[in-house]
């Protein structure tokens, strides 16, 4: 809204000294990380008194963990302190016609939304399994199916590839360097040279024109399986104090620079990397969901005075989703989000042993010998004596490796 205010003073001729900063992405970028911050740091406090006061405190099933039932009537729904000093900041700063921005607003509510309602029947209705998995499962591929429908047909989802001879010659014309804008199904490949996957190509048995034209039945389903996926990785990471807030803090730091280097012409050429127009806005959001979760993580750290529940972890996901999917980078989620997908696989494997044990040598031997003592991987961890701190800090920096083996796939051609 500012932003437009500044464009409608601008072209009555009114200029306010410092307003000119306006038009800068950047400046916008660190005004919204500040506000969001500020936010939620002032503001998350009375957030969670609210959510004490109508009794949405967390209900604790006792798994045998240290410390477990102290966080007993700990305050849930946190997620609502990074949802609020997200979109403030986004509000205010941003072009929010941008397309980009209307589906990362779309995903935030639509996500948000679904986790409010899990939360909800757990805590006011006292229902312990919350929305039903099927339910979840058909809102997380609704969203999944509109930002893919979206990102195929929108006129202004486009990309401008390099020229594979491209030379510069004039800092200032780099354009020169790019192929006209294009509107394809193109992705980027990490660790490969020629690093462009262009999901019609699976669709190999059509000519090129056909091919292009029906990418929509191979992109489409992706998309939608990996907004799934993702968002259910970061719901089953949220388990111990502080772990899927600061993971997700490094996974969305390392997209808010691909955004920013993505929607600038003079650093994609530079890095010989894909043009994305009208994504630099994208940053402002970005950032402003980093100073937000920070903010919550103010609160979400050991111990715990306040848990984001599904609210806020369904809704992290489907956001690292939809940024991945919309910066061309979902072949990247396996490193970038590798804790999220450590965590998934370990409640995959310790389902698929306990089942096979069971069938081969019967329920007591699978009872007594399950693959982790506990899972996801973070309980096992518990299980083992190790504090949830230290848990907590070495996933952090695990993602933190995982984070910079992303950035140097720039390079790594």
């Amino acid at each position: 809204m500012l932003y437009y205010l500044y464009e409608y003073l601008t072209s009555q001729g009114i200029h306010i000294p410092g307003l000119g900063m306006m038009k800068y992405i950047s400046f916008r970028a660190g005004i919204s990380v500040l506000l969001s911050l500020t936010i939620a740091l002032i503001y998350g406090k009375s957030i969670i008194n609210y959510l004490r006061g109508k009794q949405m405190g967390e209900l604790v099933r006792d798994l045998g963990l240290d410390g477990q039932k102290q966080k007993e009537g700990t305050p849930t729904m946190g997620g609502f302190i990074i949802i609020i000093a997200t979109l403030i900041p986004v509000l205010l700063f941003t072009r929010i016609t941008n397309v980009y921005i209307v589906l990362l607003m779309v995903t935030v509510i639509w996500m948000g939304a679904i986790g409010f309602i899990d939360d909800y029947l757990k805590k006011i209705k006292k229902n312990k399994d919350g929305l039903s998995g099927k339910f979840k499962i058909v809102g997380q591929v609704g969203l999944g199916l509109i930002i893919g429908v979206t990102m195929y047909f929108h006129p202004d989802i486009t990309v401008k590839r390099k020229y594979a001879d491209a030379k510069v010659v004039n800092r200032n014309n780099v354009e020169q360097n790019f192929m006209p804008t294009e509107k394809i199904t193109v992705s980027t490949v990490p660790f490969a040279k020629n690093n462009e996957f262009d999901y019609s190509g699976i669709l190999f048995w059509m000519n090129d024109k056909d091919a292009h034209e029906w990418a929509w039945i191979v992109f489409i389903p992706i998309v939608i399986f990996i907004v799934t996926a993702v968002s259910n990785g970061a719901n089953i990471t949220d388990g111990i104090d502080g772990l899927a807030a600061g993971t997700s803090t490094v996974i969305l730091l390392t997209l808010a620079f691909f955004t920013y280097v993505s929607g600038n012409i003079i650093f994609a050429d530079y890095l010989n990397i894909m043009f994305l127009p009208n994504m630099g806005e994208t940053t402002i959001f970005v950032v402003a969901m980093v100073g937000a979760v920070i903010g919550f993580f103010w609160y979400n750290t050991y111990p715990a005075q306040v848990f984001m529940g599904d609210t806020g972890s369904l809704m992290l996901g489907g956001v690292i989703a939809v940024l991945a999917v919309i910066l061309r980078k979902e072949l990247m989620i396996p490193v970038l989000c590798g804790i999220f997908l450590i965590e998934n696989i370990s409640v995959m494997l310790q389902v698929v042993v306990f089942k096979y044990r069971k069938r081969k040598f019967g329920l007591e031997y699978a009872q007594n010998n399950r693959l982790f003592k506990m899972s996801p991987l973070h309980h096992h961890y518990q299980k083992d004596g190790f504090h949830e701190s230290k848990i907590v800090n070495r996933m952090i920096i695990i993602g933190v490796m995982l984070a910079i083996v992303c950035l140097i796939t720039l390079k790594m051609r």
